[in-house]
């Protein structure tokens, strides 16, 4: 019970403090969903996607 009314008195009783939490959240949460799965998006497709590839088909320093 003791953590409930610690919660309560942090986040909730003000409605300021509350909406503030939410969009820290769902901030906090979208940047690091984005990093996970770009992440697994880069392991899965190592490889195959430009960046990898990209020293077979240009010469850097060549002007055409």
């Amino acid at each position: 019970m003791a953590l409930a009314n610690a919660f309560y008195n942090t986040f909730v009783k003000r409605n300021s403090v509350f909406v503030s939490s939410i969009f820290a959240g769902a901030f906090a949460f979208n940047v690091g969903f984005d990093v996970a799965v770009t992440s697994f998006w880069d392991r899965w497709n190592q490889g195959k996607q430009w960046k990898d590839i990209r020293s077979r088909y240009i010469q850097e320093g060549s002007n055409s």
